[in-house]
């Protein structure tokens, strides 16, 4: 497969995994977290948390971070094989640190003790990254379960306030906080409403936020990316539906984790210092209003 440059790109063949969260390491092809230019130091002594950071965007996020200098704890809910091998990525590829914290951020008590597991293991917090997140296929509203609602919405929003609430009593002036949304928060999905309101409301907590930390020095900024090559898609969509995903983005392809990383880090770092309340969109071309 081509994108509309002409670059080469793996196709994706029809498949699936039982329930969510997936698992990066049964993918085929697997995803493409790896950064492609060297370090410059950027996030150099800085610590970040990230949630969902075993795998997906999360991983290609910890692994540029760890290349830019900065320590990593990885949160994430069970998929011990996948966080593994990002501290492996972190540590031994990227000559980085990683702290591993498994739990769910829907229970605020684990929320909570995920920042302060960081704090105590690296003497600090600088960088937040609410990022992971839960979504189930539904091509009906009356066939979301109650369970499978309250799941989506305890992850993507209250696990993202949870969080935060916590990383406040750390942050200080200089401080960032990127929060992942998607290009569902502004264009809708017709099979995934209910992922695609939490994402909706992301983007306002985010903007929100951004106005009561921004005399504090602290800037809190989203990413909204589109259709990417992570856990998610075979996780949630039918087994055809999977094939050639992607390919409806207007550059014809699936985007890769490492391509929307680069947004984080931008935000993350002094080069987003004029940003704060915005929205980055690695969606592939598709034009949506910010």
């Amino acid at each position: 497969m081509e994108d509309t440059a002409g670059n080469k790109t793996p196709d994706i063949p029809a498949q699936s995994q039982d329930g969510m969260p997936a698992d990066e390491h049964a993918m085929s092809p697997a995803p493409d977290y790896a950064p492609r230019h060297p370090g410059s130091g950027r996030l150099a002594g800085k610590v970040a948390l990230i949630t969902g950071g075993d795998s997906g965007i999360g991983r290609a996020v910890a692994a540029l971070f760890a290349r830019e200098g900065a320590h990593v704890a990885i949160a994430y809910l069970d998929e011990d094989e996948d966080a593994t091998e990002t501290r492996r990525i972190v540590e031994q590829d990227e000559n980085g640190k990683a702290l591993l914290l498994p739990g769910d951020i829907g229970d605020k008590r684990h929320a909570t003790d995920i920042v302060n597991r960081t704090v105590e293991h690296f003497g600090k917090l600088d960088i937040l990254v609410n990022n992971a997140a839960q979504q189930f296929w539904a091509p009906d509203l009356r066939d979301i379960e109650e369970k499978d609602l309250r799941r989506t919405f305890d992850s993507n929003v209250m696990g993202y306030f949870f969080v935060t609430q916590a990383a406040l009593d750390h942050l200080q002036n200089g401080a960032t906080i990127v929060n992942t949304a998607s290009v569902n928060a502004f264009m809708g999905m017709g099979e995934l409403v209910d992922y695609s309101s939490t994402r909706g409301a992301i983007v306002a907590f985010s903007r929100s936020l951004a106005k009561q930390l921004m005399p504090k020095g602290i800037r809190v900024n989203t990413v909204a990316p589109g259709p990417i090559w992570t856990p998610f898609i075979p996780g949630t969509m039918p087994e055809q539906g999977v094939e050639d995903f992607g390919s409806q983005a207007p550059m014809g392809r699936a985007g890769q984790p490492w391509e929307v990383a680069t947004s984080f880090l931008f935000l993350a770092c002094s080069d987003g210092n004029y940003m704060t309340g915005q929205t980055l969109h690695p969606n592939g071309g598709i034009i949506v209003g910010s």
